[in-house]
């Protein structure tokens, strides 16, 4: 076959290296030697010998499925061979988490992870009600984070002088080291008589940085079975 698709632009080259890589900026490849986790539905194609598993469900199961929002469930994919993961054409990101290093992260965000992460599931402090960006997960550990965001996120530096204010919809994570709240910049008559919409932040204070993407979040897609 010949023409553009087949060019080498598009084409798989072999793996040169075991764990998580951007194969393009919209997909992953993960070489898998063991273990990794990943947002179930997550996985466009594989080859070798690999076996994907739901995560357990139980009290704590259904704690952990809000890892990946919208209620999608985890999934284990064990053994040996390659598998490649997207999320609807988004834009993909890996973030390296050393001992130390804690990162905060909108499930919706969350694509795929190595198993030796830990993560928690945490809430926004004051966060008394619902809404994008509340409810979120904190990885530690040592290892790789796939993520996935709807366009190029936007990282904006966080320092006890200028303390950053993002909506709620818009935020992907943030790094350990910052306090969060959440921030009403108009009142109701203000918003009756026109104002941006924007009534509720969140706020970041502290030394850090915050991650962004450039749309606010968007009605989630029924998924096709």
């Amino acid at each position: 076959m010949k023409g553009d698709l087949f060019s080498s632009r598009h084409m798989v080259q072999p793996a040169t290296a075991p764990g998580m890589t951007v194969e393009n900026a919209k997909c992953i490849r993960y070489t898998v030697d063991g273990e990794m986790l990943a947002r179930q539905g997550a996985m466009v194609a594989y080859r070798g010998s690999l076996q994907f598993e739901r995560k357990g469900q139980g009290v704590g199961g259904m704690l952990k499925r809000a890892v990946t929002g919208e209620g999608l469930p985890l999934m284990s994919v064990r053994g040996r061979g390659e598998a490649w993961f997207a999320q609807e054409a988004q834009n993909c990101f890996i973030v390296d988490v050393e001992p130390g290093d804690e990162f905060t992260v909108n499930g919706r965000n969350v694509l795929c992870f190595d198993a030796t992460l830990s993560y928690r599931i945490s809430t926004v402090k004051g966060a008394g009600i619902t809404g994008g960006g509340l409810f979120n997960s904190v990885f530690t550990g040592h290892g790789r984070l796939g993520l996935v965001c709807d366009g190029n996120p936007l990282v904006i530096p966080v320092t006890p002088q200028q303390p950053v204010y993002v909506d709620t919809d818009a935020v992907v994570g943030w790094t350990a080291g910052l306090a969060t709240s959440l921030n009403r910049s108009q009142s109701l008559g203000s918003m009756l008589r026109g104002g941006s919409g924007e009534a509720v932040q969140l706020a970041l204070q502290g030394e850090g940085y915050v991650v962004v993407r450039p749309s606010e979040a968007t009605p989630h897609k029924p998924q096709q079975h």
